[in-house]
Protein backbone atom coordinates (compact mmCIF):
# COMPACT_ATOMS: atom_id res chain seq x y z
CA UNK A 1 0.00 0.00 0.00
CA UNK A 2 3.04 2.78 1.01
CA UNK A 3 4.12 1.39 -2.73
CA UNK A 4 1.18 2.54 -4.54
CA UNK A 5 0.93 5.70 -2.32
CA UNK A 6 4.47 6.97 -3.10
CA UNK A 7 4.45 6.09 -7.01
CA UNK A 8 1.02 7.96 -7.34
CA UNK A 9 2.23 10.89 -5.74
CA UNK A 10 5.59 10.56 -8.04
CA UNK A 11 2.96 10.83 -11.09
CA UNK A 12 1.45 13.69 -9.38
CA UNK A 13 4.63 15.56 -9.19
CA UNK A 14 5.47 14.62 -12.82
CA UNK A 15 2.25 15.95 -13.87
CA UNK A 16 2.80 19.14 -12.15
CA UNK A 17 5.67 19.62 -13.51
CA UNK A 18 4.84 18.55 -17.19
CA UNK A 19 2.38 21.83 -16.84
CA UNK A 20 4.74 24.32 -15.19
CA UNK A 21 7.36 23.52 -18.31
CA UNK A 22 4.51 23.74 -21.17
CA UNK A 23 3.90 26.99 -19.92
CA UNK A 24 7.34 28.16 -20.53
CA UNK A 25 7.99 25.89 -23.95
CA UNK A 26 7.09 27.95 -26.96
CA UNK A 27 5.86 26.35 -29.81
CA UNK A 28 8.62 25.42 -31.89
CA UNK A 29 9.95 23.19 -29.27
CA UNK A 30 9.53 19.29 -29.29
CA UNK A 31 7.20 17.51 -27.11
CA UNK A 32 6.59 13.60 -26.45
CA UNK A 33 4.01 11.39 -26.03
CA UNK A 34 4.11 8.42 -23.41
CA UNK A 35 2.69 4.89 -25.38
CA UNK A 36 3.34 1.71 -23.75
CA UNK A 37 3.55 -1.44 -25.81
CA UNK A 38 3.14 -4.91 -24.50
CA UNK A 39 6.19 -7.40 -25.97
CA UNK A 40 6.44 -11.06 -25.90
CA UNK A 41 9.39 -12.68 -24.77
CA UNK A 42 10.57 -16.05 -25.12
CA UNK A 43 11.67 -18.05 -21.56
CA UNK A 44 12.53 -21.11 -20.71
CA UNK A 45 11.04 -23.04 -17.91
CA UNK A 46 12.90 -26.13 -16.08
CA UNK A 47 10.55 -28.79 -14.49
CA UNK A 48 10.05 -32.18 -13.48
CA UNK A 49 8.24 -34.98 -14.98
CA UNK A 50 7.43 -38.26 -13.07
CA UNK A 51 8.06 -41.66 -14.61
CA UNK A 52 6.90 -44.91 -13.27
CA UNK A 53 9.29 -48.08 -14.10
CA UNK A 54 8.52 -51.97 -13.29
CA UNK A 55 11.64 -52.89 -11.09
CA UNK A 56 12.09 -56.70 -10.82
CA UNK A 57 13.36 -58.34 -7.43
CA UNK A 58 14.34 -61.98 -6.91
CA UNK A 59 12.91 -64.25 -4.20
CA UNK A 60 13.46 -67.86 -3.28
CA UNK A 61 10.65 -69.54 -2.71
CA UNK A 62 9.87 -73.43 -1.80
CA UNK A 63 7.59 -75.80 -3.65
CA UNK A 64 6.28 -78.94 -3.12
CA UNK A 65 6.28 -81.20 -6.56
CA UNK A 66 4.30 -84.13 -6.30
CA UNK A 67 5.82 -87.90 -7.29
CA UNK A 68 3.38 -90.90 -7.87
CA UNK A 69 4.51 -94.77 -7.53
CA UNK A 70 2.39 -97.60 -8.41
CA UNK A 71 2.47 -100.63 -5.32
CA UNK A 72 0.63 -103.83 -5.76
CA UNK A 73 -1.41 -104.92 -2.89
CA UNK A 74 -3.16 -108.21 -1.86
CA UNK A 75 -6.69 -107.97 -1.14
CA UNK A 76 -8.95 -111.22 -0.28
CA UNK A 77 -12.83 -111.17 -0.66
CA UNK A 78 -15.44 -113.48 -0.38
CA UNK A 79 -17.68 -113.93 -3.77
CA UNK A 80 -20.96 -115.18 -3.32
CA UNK A 81 -21.45 -117.76 -6.91
CA UNK A 82 -25.15 -118.42 -7.83
CA UNK A 83 -26.75 -122.13 -8.37
CA UNK A 84 -29.50 -122.88 -10.29
CA UNK A 85 -32.26 -126.14 -10.34
CA UNK A 86 -35.12 -126.45 -12.24
CA UNK A 87 -38.26 -128.26 -10.47
CA UNK A 88 -42.34 -128.39 -11.80
CA UNK A 89 -45.27 -127.34 -9.98
CA UNK A 90 -48.57 -127.70 -10.52
CA UNK A 91 -51.08 -124.72 -11.13
CA UNK A 92 -54.83 -124.30 -10.96
CA UNK A 93 -56.76 -121.36 -12.60
CA UNK A 94 -60.26 -120.26 -13.55
CA UNK A 95 -60.71 -119.16 -17.99
CA UNK A 96 -64.35 -117.28 -18.79
CA UNK A 97 -65.43 -119.07 -21.88
CA UNK A 98 -67.46 -116.11 -24.32
CA UNK A 99 -71.17 -117.29 -24.99
CA UNK A 100 -72.65 -115.17 -27.61
CA UNK A 101 -77.13 -114.70 -27.54
CA UNK A 102 -79.01 -112.21 -29.45
CA UNK A 103 -81.79 -110.10 -27.63
CA UNK A 104 -84.50 -107.12 -29.24
CA UNK A 105 -83.75 -103.96 -27.71
CA UNK A 106 -86.56 -101.27 -27.35
CA UNK A 107 -85.33 -97.96 -28.43
CA UNK A 108 -88.83 -95.72 -29.47
CA UNK A 109 -88.17 -92.18 -28.83
CA UNK A 110 -89.48 -88.71 -28.82
CA UNK A 111 -89.14 -86.30 -31.75
CA UNK A 112 -90.13 -82.62 -31.34
CA UNK A 113 -91.07 -80.35 -33.83
CA UNK A 114 -91.02 -76.71 -34.05
CA UNK A 115 -94.48 -74.97 -35.43
CA UNK A 116 -94.08 -71.23 -35.62
CA UNK A 117 -97.30 -68.42 -35.25
CA UNK A 118 -97.53 -64.73 -36.84
CA UNK A 119 -98.98 -62.04 -33.97
CA UNK A 120 -99.16 -58.65 -33.73
CA UNK A 121 -99.20 -56.65 -29.94
CA UNK A 122 -99.47 -52.82 -29.40
CA UNK A 123 -96.69 -51.36 -27.50
CA UNK A 124 -96.66 -47.52 -26.34
CA UNK A 125 -93.42 -45.88 -25.50
CA UNK A 126 -93.02 -42.23 -24.49
CA UNK A 127 -90.01 -39.65 -26.51
CA UNK A 128 -88.58 -36.29 -25.57
CA UNK A 129 -88.75 -33.64 -27.72
CA UNK A 130 -86.41 -30.75 -27.42
CA UNK A 131 -87.71 -26.97 -26.54
CA UNK A 132 -84.83 -24.16 -26.45
CA UNK A 133 -85.60 -20.83 -24.71
CA UNK A 134 -83.12 -18.11 -23.69
CA UNK A 135 -82.22 -16.74 -20.69
CA UNK A 136 -79.87 -14.03 -19.40
CA UNK A 137 -77.46 -15.03 -16.28
CA UNK A 138 -75.04 -13.37 -14.40
CA UNK A 139 -71.25 -14.10 -14.45
CA UNK A 140 -68.77 -12.82 -12.37
CA UNK A 141 -65.05 -12.61 -13.15
CA UNK A 142 -61.62 -11.79 -11.85
CA UNK A 143 -59.51 -9.49 -13.89
CA UNK A 144 -55.51 -8.68 -13.00
CA UNK A 145 -53.96 -5.57 -12.87
CA UNK A 146 -50.33 -5.17 -12.99
CA UNK A 147 -48.98 -2.52 -10.29
CA UNK A 148 -44.96 -2.11 -10.05
CA UNK A 149 -43.06 -1.25 -7.39
CA UNK A 150 -39.19 -0.96 -5.69
CA UNK A 151 -38.14 -2.93 -2.76
CA UNK A 152 -34.84 -3.89 -1.79
CA UNK A 153 -33.86 -7.92 -1.32
CA UNK A 154 -30.84 -9.30 -0.16
CA UNK A 155 -29.23 -11.11 -2.51
CA UNK A 156 -26.48 -13.76 -1.21
CA UNK A 157 -23.62 -14.49 -3.57
CA UNK A 158 -20.93 -17.38 -2.76
CA UNK A 159 -17.16 -17.38 -3.57
CA UNK A 160 -15.13 -20.72 -2.88
CA UNK A 161 -12.00 -20.01 -1.44
CA UNK A 162 -9.38 -23.14 -1.25
CA UNK A 163 -8.68 -24.95 1.67
CA UNK A 164 -5.74 -27.46 2.57
CA UNK A 165 -6.22 -29.85 4.53
CA UNK A 166 -4.29 -33.19 5.56
CA UNK A 167 -6.01 -36.68 5.43
CA UNK A 168 -5.11 -40.06 6.27
CA UNK A 169 -5.78 -42.50 3.78
CA UNK A 170 -4.99 -46.56 4.39
CA UNK A 171 -3.22 -47.92 1.26
CA UNK A 172 -2.66 -52.11 0.82
CA UNK A 173 0.58 -52.52 0.38
CA UNK A 174 0.79 -56.29 0.32
CA UNK A 175 2.19 -59.14 -1.39
CA UNK A 176 1.78 -62.39 -2.71
CA UNK A 177 2.29 -65.42 -0.35
CA UNK A 178 3.08 -69.19 -1.62
CA UNK A 179 0.41 -70.82 0.37
CA UNK A 180 0.16 -75.00 0.36
CA UNK A 181 -3.21 -76.55 0.38
CA UNK A 182 -5.06 -79.97 0.49
CA UNK A 183 -7.36 -80.95 -2.54
CA UNK A 184 -9.77 -83.71 -2.19
CA UNK A 185 -9.38 -86.38 -5.15
CA UNK A 186 -12.41 -87.57 -7.24
CA UNK A 187 -14.70 -89.58 -5.97
CA UNK A 188 -15.35 -93.36 -8.22
CA UNK A 189 -17.62 -95.79 -7.89
CA UNK A 190 -16.56 -99.45 -7.41
CA UNK A 191 -17.94 -102.90 -6.78
CA UNK A 192 -18.13 -103.95 -2.76
CA UNK A 193 -19.05 -107.30 -0.93
CA UNK A 194 -22.03 -106.13 1.07
CA UNK A 195 -23.49 -108.82 3.65
CA UNK A 196 -27.22 -109.91 4.24
CA UNK A 197 -28.76 -107.22 6.22
CA UNK A 198 -32.58 -105.84 6.99
CA UNK A 199 -32.92 -103.47 4.76
CA UNK A 200 -36.39 -100.70 4.40
CA UNK A 201 -37.93 -99.95 1.08
CA UNK A 202 -38.01 -95.60 0.67
CA UNK A 203 -41.37 -96.49 -1.46
CA UNK A 204 -42.78 -98.30 0.68
CA UNK A 205 -41.50 -98.10 4.14
CA UNK A 206 -41.80 -101.99 4.62
CA UNK A 207 -39.05 -103.82 5.94
CA UNK A 208 -37.29 -106.75 3.59
CA UNK A 209 -34.00 -109.27 3.74
CA UNK A 210 -31.75 -108.35 1.47
CA UNK A 211 -29.45 -110.83 0.13
CA UNK A 212 -25.37 -110.67 0.36
CA UNK A 213 -23.79 -109.86 -3.22
CA UNK A 214 -21.60 -106.82 -4.89
CA UNK A 215 -22.87 -103.59 -4.10
CA UNK A 216 -21.45 -100.20 -5.72
CA UNK A 217 -20.01 -98.02 -3.11
CA UNK A 218 -18.51 -94.64 -3.49
CA UNK A 219 -14.67 -94.39 -2.63
CA UNK A 220 -12.79 -90.94 -2.87
CA UNK A 221 -9.01 -90.80 -4.64
CA UNK A 222 -6.16 -89.48 -2.22
CA UNK A 223 -5.79 -86.12 -1.16
CA UNK A 224 -3.15 -84.02 -2.78
CA UNK A 225 -0.84 -80.79 -1.76
CA UNK A 226 -1.91 -77.75 -4.32
CA UNK A 227 0.90 -74.71 -3.43
CA UNK A 228 -1.61 -71.46 -4.51
CA UNK A 229 -0.14 -67.78 -4.66
CA UNK A 230 -2.50 -66.22 -2.27
CA UNK A 231 -2.44 -61.98 -1.65
CA UNK A 232 -1.32 -60.96 2.19
CA UNK A 233 -2.98 -57.34 2.63
CA UNK A 234 -0.46 -54.57 4.40
CA UNK A 235 -2.39 -52.07 5.04
CA UNK A 236 -0.41 -48.64 6.12
CA UNK A 237 -1.57 -45.26 6.90
CA UNK A 238 -0.42 -42.28 4.81
CA UNK A 239 -1.25 -38.41 4.94
CA UNK A 240 -2.33 -36.77 1.96
CA UNK A 241 -2.58 -33.51 1.49
CA UNK A 242 -6.18 -32.33 0.15
CA UNK A 243 -7.13 -29.23 -1.31
CA UNK A 244 -10.95 -28.11 -1.00
CA UNK A 245 -12.75 -24.95 -2.45
CA UNK A 246 -14.79 -23.70 0.29
CA UNK A 247 -18.13 -21.98 -0.68
CA UNK A 248 -18.14 -18.20 1.58
CA UNK A 249 -21.85 -16.49 1.28
CA UNK A 250 -21.19 -12.74 1.24
CA UNK A 251 -25.46 -10.59 1.08
CA UNK A 252 -26.16 -8.12 -0.47
CA UNK A 253 -29.13 -5.52 -0.54
CA UNK A 254 -29.87 -4.82 -4.54
CA UNK A 255 -32.92 -2.40 -5.28
CA UNK A 256 -35.94 -4.45 -7.18
CA UNK A 257 -38.30 -3.90 -8.86
CA UNK A 258 -41.15 -6.27 -8.53
CA UNK A 259 -44.69 -6.23 -10.34
CA UNK A 260 -47.62 -7.13 -8.30
CA UNK A 261 -51.01 -8.36 -9.36
CA UNK A 262 -54.28 -6.67 -8.12
CA UNK A 263 -57.35 -8.97 -8.68
CA UNK A 264 -60.44 -7.29 -9.13
CA UNK A 265 -64.13 -8.71 -10.23
CA UNK A 266 -66.55 -7.45 -12.33
CA UNK A 267 -70.07 -8.16 -13.03
CA UNK A 268 -71.61 -9.19 -17.08
CA UNK A 269 -75.20 -10.49 -17.76
CA UNK A 270 -74.71 -13.46 -20.04
CA UNK A 271 -77.59 -14.43 -22.70
CA UNK A 272 -77.67 -18.40 -22.45
CA UNK A 273 -79.75 -21.07 -24.61
CA UNK A 274 -81.35 -23.22 -22.48
CA UNK A 275 -83.41 -26.82 -23.85
CA UNK A 276 -86.24 -28.28 -21.80
CA UNK A 277 -87.36 -31.97 -22.92
CA UNK A 278 -91.05 -31.96 -23.77
CA UNK A 279 -91.98 -35.77 -22.72
CA UNK A 280 -95.04 -37.30 -25.61
CA UNK A 281 -96.91 -40.55 -25.50
CA UNK A 282 -96.81 -42.75 -28.94
CA UNK A 283 -98.36 -45.91 -29.84
CA UNK A 284 -96.96 -48.10 -32.63
CA UNK A 285 -97.44 -52.02 -34.25
CA UNK A 286 -95.20 -54.81 -33.58
CA UNK A 287 -95.29 -57.86 -35.33
CA UNK A 288 -93.66 -61.05 -33.58
CA UNK A 289 -93.44 -64.94 -34.09
CA UNK A 290 -94.42 -67.77 -31.51
CA UNK A 291 -92.80 -71.09 -31.80
CA UNK A 292 -94.74 -74.11 -30.43
CA UNK A 293 -93.05 -77.52 -30.09
CA UNK A 294 -95.30 -81.01 -31.04
CA UNK A 295 -94.18 -84.06 -29.11
CA UNK A 296 -94.37 -87.46 -32.14
CA UNK A 297 -93.47 -90.57 -30.77
CA UNK A 298 -91.42 -92.86 -33.00
CA UNK A 299 -91.15 -96.74 -32.35
CA UNK A 300 -88.11 -98.37 -32.80
CA UNK A 301 -86.85 -101.99 -32.15
CA UNK A 302 -83.32 -102.84 -32.57
CA UNK A 303 -81.84 -106.61 -32.29
CA UNK A 304 -78.43 -106.22 -29.82
CA UNK A 305 -76.16 -109.65 -29.17
CA UNK A 306 -75.31 -109.72 -25.60
CA UNK A 307 -72.17 -111.90 -24.47
CA UNK A 308 -72.35 -114.18 -21.40
CA UNK A 309 -68.83 -115.30 -19.97
CA UNK A 310 -68.78 -119.08 -18.67
CA UNK A 311 -66.42 -120.07 -15.74
CA UNK A 312 -64.17 -123.22 -16.41
CA UNK A 313 -61.80 -124.73 -13.96
CA UNK A 314 -57.73 -125.94 -15.63
CA UNK A 315 -55.01 -127.22 -14.54
CA UNK A 316 -51.69 -126.37 -15.76
CA UNK A 317 -48.10 -127.18 -14.97
CA UNK A 318 -45.02 -124.45 -14.38
CA UNK A 319 -40.98 -125.10 -14.50
CA UNK A 320 -39.71 -123.31 -10.90
CA UNK A 321 -35.90 -122.31 -11.38
CA UNK A 322 -34.72 -121.77 -7.81
CA UNK A 323 -31.21 -119.89 -7.30
CA UNK A 324 -29.05 -121.13 -4.10
CA UNK A 325 -25.30 -118.78 -3.45
CA UNK A 326 -22.44 -120.97 -2.73
CA UNK A 327 -19.96 -118.71 -1.05
CA UNK A 328 -15.97 -118.65 -2.50
CA UNK A 329 -13.12 -117.47 -1.25
CA UNK A 330 -11.13 -114.90 -3.94
CA UNK A 331 -7.81 -113.45 -3.73
CA UNK A 332 -7.28 -110.55 -6.29
CA UNK A 333 -3.24 -108.17 -6.80
CA UNK A 334 -4.67 -104.01 -6.93
CA UNK A 335 -2.51 -101.55 -7.62
CA UNK A 336 -2.05 -98.71 -5.65
CA UNK A 337 -0.69 -95.26 -6.80
CA UNK A 338 1.54 -93.64 -3.92
CA UNK A 339 1.84 -90.07 -3.96
CA UNK A 340 5.06 -88.38 -2.48
CA UNK A 341 5.90 -84.95 -2.05
CA UNK A 342 9.32 -83.34 -3.05
CA UNK A 343 10.61 -80.47 -2.03
CA UNK A 344 12.17 -78.00 -4.32
CA UNK A 345 13.89 -74.58 -4.02
CA UNK A 346 13.60 -72.11 -6.86
CA UNK A 347 14.29 -68.06 -7.83
CA UNK A 348 10.93 -66.49 -9.18
CA UNK A 349 10.85 -62.71 -10.25
CA UNK A 350 8.35 -60.42 -8.14
CA UNK A 351 7.67 -56.79 -9.68
CA UNK A 352 8.00 -53.80 -7.89
CA UNK A 353 7.04 -50.20 -9.58
CA UNK A 354 9.85 -47.23 -8.79
CA UNK A 355 8.76 -43.68 -9.86
CA UNK A 356 11.42 -41.28 -10.27
CA UNK A 357 11.87 -37.73 -11.70
CA UNK A 358 12.78 -36.66 -14.75
CA UNK A 359 14.29 -32.62 -15.71
CA UNK A 360 11.85 -31.56 -18.93
CA UNK A 361 12.73 -28.21 -19.87
CA UNK A 362 10.04 -26.21 -22.05
CA UNK A 363 9.47 -22.89 -23.53
CA UNK A 364 7.04 -20.12 -22.56
CA UNK A 365 6.54 -16.98 -23.97
CA UNK A 366 6.34 -13.97 -21.27
CA UNK A 367 4.03 -10.70 -22.07
CA UNK A 368 6.30 -7.28 -20.91
CA UNK A 369 5.03 -4.25 -21.43
CA UNK A 370 7.55 -1.28 -22.79
CA UNK A 371 7.40 2.90 -22.51
CA UNK A 372 8.41 4.75 -25.56
CA UNK A 373 8.22 8.17 -26.37
CA UNK A 374 6.87 9.65 -29.62
CA UNK A 375 7.38 13.54 -30.21
CA UNK A 376 4.89 15.29 -31.28
CA UNK A 377 3.69 18.82 -31.96
CA UNK A 378 2.91 21.12 -29.01
CA UNK A 379 0.68 23.46 -30.72
CA UNK A 380 -1.17 20.74 -32.61
CA UNK A 381 -0.42 17.75 -30.29
CA UNK A 382 -0.47 15.41 -33.62
CA UNK A 383 2.77 13.15 -33.87
CA UNK A 384 5.84 14.28 -36.42
CA UNK A 385 6.45 11.20 -39.03
CA UNK A 386 9.70 11.24 -39.82
CA UNK A 387 11.46 8.85 -42.09
CA UNK A 388 12.71 6.37 -39.90
CA UNK A 389 11.89 2.61 -41.17
CA UNK A 390 10.13 0.59 -38.48
CA UNK A 391 11.43 -1.47 -36.29
CA UNK A 392 11.24 -5.07 -37.25
CA UNK A 393 8.99 -7.62 -34.76
CA UNK A 394 6.24 -6.82 -32.55
CA UNK A 395 7.32 -3.68 -31.27
CA UNK A 396 6.51 -0.10 -31.96
CA UNK A 397 8.47 2.52 -34.49
CA UNK A 398 10.78 4.35 -31.60
CA UNK A 399 11.88 7.83 -32.63
CA UNK A 400 15.24 9.52 -31.18
CA UNK A 401 14.71 7.58 -27.93
CA UNK A 402 14.97 4.03 -26.74
CA UNK A 403 12.24 2.17 -25.02
CA UNK A 404 11.72 2.05 -21.26
CA UNK A 405 10.93 -0.69 -19.45
CA UNK A 406 9.69 -0.42 -15.92
CA UNK A 407 10.88 -3.25 -13.24
CA UNK A 408 9.77 -3.52 -9.88
CA UNK A 409 12.68 -2.06 -7.37
CA UNK A 410 13.45 -4.35 -4.25
CA UNK A 411 11.54 -2.12 -1.26
CA UNK A 412 12.90 -1.41 2.21
CA UNK A 413 13.05 -4.39 4.97
CA UNK A 414 10.12 -1.91 6.95
CA UNK A 415 8.10 -1.51 3.97
CA UNK A 416 8.28 -5.22 2.98
CA UNK A 417 6.59 -6.73 5.56
CA UNK A 418 3.64 -3.87 5.95
CA UNK A 419 3.28 -4.38 2.15
CA UNK A 420 2.79 -8.26 1.94
CA UNK A 421 -0.46 -8.72 0.72
CA UNK A 422 -0.47 -5.67 -2.03
CA UNK A 423 2.82 -7.04 -3.61
CA UNK A 424 1.02 -7.95 -6.95
CA UNK A 425 -1.13 -4.83 -7.44
CA UNK A 426 1.90 -2.62 -6.50
CA UNK A 427 3.37 -0.32 -9.40
CA UNK A 428 6.79 -0.67 -10.41
CA UNK A 429 9.03 2.24 -10.43
CA UNK A 430 11.12 3.29 -13.39
CA UNK A 431 14.49 1.36 -13.86
CA UNK A 432 16.36 3.98 -15.81
CA UNK A 433 16.52 7.94 -15.94
CA UNK A 434 16.46 10.41 -18.57
CA UNK A 435 19.53 11.36 -19.82
CA UNK A 436 18.63 14.88 -20.86
CA UNK A 437 19.23 17.60 -18.56
CA UNK A 438 16.24 19.18 -16.82
CA UNK A 439 15.96 22.61 -18.40
CA UNK A 440 16.17 21.35 -22.31
CA UNK A 441 13.85 18.35 -21.32
CA UNK A 442 10.08 18.66 -22.53
CA UNK A 443 7.84 16.74 -20.08
CA UNK A 444 4.87 15.59 -22.00
CA UNK A 445 1.12 15.78 -20.05
CA UNK A 446 -0.28 11.95 -19.09
CA UNK A 447 -3.99 11.11 -19.77
CA UNK A 448 -5.57 8.66 -17.23
CA UNK A 449 -5.47 6.33 -20.45
CA UNK A 450 -1.73 7.01 -20.71
CA UNK A 451 -0.48 6.13 -17.63
CA UNK A 452 2.06 3.40 -17.87
CA UNK A 453 1.08 -0.74 -16.73
CA UNK A 454 4.33 -1.70 -15.14
CA UNK A 455 6.22 -5.17 -15.74
CA UNK A 456 5.83 -7.51 -12.67
CA UNK A 457 9.37 -9.78 -12.37
CA UNK A 458 9.15 -13.14 -12.52
CA UNK A 459 8.74 -14.08 -8.81
CA UNK A 460 5.25 -12.52 -8.41
CA UNK A 461 3.77 -13.61 -11.87
CA UNK A 462 1.04 -16.28 -11.21
CA UNK A 463 2.34 -18.42 -14.18
CA UNK A 464 5.99 -18.31 -12.63
CA UNK A 465 4.75 -19.83 -9.07
CA UNK A 466 2.62 -22.53 -10.81
CA UNK A 467 5.95 -23.60 -13.18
Amino acid sequence: MNTFLRTTMLFAFALGSAAAASAQVCCDSTAYRVVCKTIHEKQLVKAYRLVSETVYDEKKIVTHRPVFETQMRERRYRVARPVFETSVREEQYCVLRPVWETQMRDCSYDRIRNVTEQHVREERYTVQRPTFEIQEREERFVVRRQVCETVEQEVQRTTLQPVTTTETQLVDRGQFVTQQSVVQGPTRQRLRWASGQNVVDPATGRSYYQLPGLVWVPQAAPAQVVAQQVWQPNVVAEQVQRTVMQPVTVTERVPVQVARVVEEECVRKVPVRVCKMVCEERVRQVPYTVCKQVVERVERQVPVRVCKMVREQRVRKIPVRTCRMVTEERVEQIPVRVCKMIAEERVVQVPRCVTRRVPVTYERIVPRTVVMRIPIDPCTGADIVTSTPPATGSSPAVVDEEPRTFRRQPLPEADAQGDAEGTRGSVARPAETDPEPAGDRQTPSLDADDVPQPELEEDFRPDAQEA
